[in-house]
């Protein structure tokens, strides 16, 4: 088989609106192809989809009621039976999709997980774990019936603490995207003539200046952070960054930013600095694309913080 064929992997928990969604965007102009659409659901919830409409749009739907019949050589088998142009998964969120595998012809276009807010505090506590999983490759997090009361900022940094990537929408009780998230007060002055972040807003500090570019850039900070270095950066180039608790004690990810600095050859991977600077945005090979880069005035020893691992939750 010559050409891959594109898989479409809708995650998220029980009632969390996939059956809803699909139903929604199998129906529209824009996703329509010509050649058949597989549809392999992994858990019925409440929603059911409706047979006419998916037979309007050339569609088959397959369930699959047990997790270890969610394997390659079933995929193989259906794609053999049915010969679909495209892969639509509506995935059961209860299920590990840390080791999910397709055929090797099958690949993976798209990820989206959706989000009951009204549910999400109550997951979140209990289940973190499983959602960073489902976050963590996601090129799409949408959050549904969201309320005024409900802390989205919050929300936004539990996504982006797992994944810098990926699109967070939220969408109000009637489905309507929330163009604006509006950010709680930040824990530092982003007016003063020098931005300084303390030890336990760091976390804080890194998603924002990802997200908003225009508030950081030319602006002067400092703050705490612990050295990495890569044979791959140029000369000049370190990241000082802080370890980040995304889930749990065995599952902490290193933020930080890109740094160049005429003392980064002095410097050990590991070793704890105080670094002052100014914040630009360029192109960078690390990033994928545009990027903080600071540019440091002065790179100095410091002692390591009280609390060493930070926790955005």
């Amino acid at each position: 088989m010559n050409e891959k064929i594109p898989v479409y992997l809708i995650d998220g928990f029980l009632e969390s609106g996939k059956t809803q969604f699909l139903s929604f965007t199998l129906a529209q102009d824009y996703f329509q192809v010509q050649e058949k659409t597989l549809l392999i659901v992994c858990e019925e919830g409440i929603e059911e989809y409706d047979q006419e409409t998916l037979a309007k749009c050339n569609t088959d739907m397959v369930v699959i009621e047990e997790e270890e019949d969610f394997s390659v050589e079933k995929m193989q088998q259906l794609q053999m039976e049915y010969r679909p142009g495209r892969i639509v998964i509506e995935y059961n969120g209860m299920w590990n999709i840390k080791d999910l595998q397709f055929p090797g012809y099958w690949e993976l276009a798209q990820q989206i997980t959706l989000v009951d807010a009204t549910t999400f505090d109550n997951y979140f506590a209990n289940m973190k774990s499983i959602f960073v999983e489902m976050v963590r490759r996601s090129d799409l997090v949408l959050f549904n019936r969201c309320k005024e009361t409900d802390d989205l900022a919050s929300y936004k940094r539990s996504v982006r603490a797992v994944n810098q990537k990926t699109e967070v929408v939220f969408e109000d009780l009637n489905g309507d995207n929330i163009d604006e998230v509006l950010d709680e007060d930040l824990p530092y002055d982003v007016n003063a003539d020098l931005i300084v972040v303390g030890d336990d807003d760091f976390g804080i500090f890194y998603l924002d200046a990802l997200d908003n570019q225009e508030r950081y850039e030319g602006k002067r900070v400092t703050f705490t952070g612990m050295v990495y270095k890569n044979f791959k950066f140029q000369r000049n180039d370190f990241v000082p960054g802080r370890q980040v608790m995304t889930c749990c004690a065995e599952d902490v990810a290193f933020l930080g930013f890109l740094c160049k600095s005429k003392e980064a050859k002095r410097l050990t991977t590991r070793q704890w600095v105080k670094v002052t600077g100014t914040m630009k945005y360029e192109y960078r090979r690390e990033y994928s694309g545009e990027g903080p880069v600071l540019y440091a005035d002065t790179v100095e020893p410091s002692a390591k913080p009280a609390v060493e691992v930070i926790n955005l939750n």
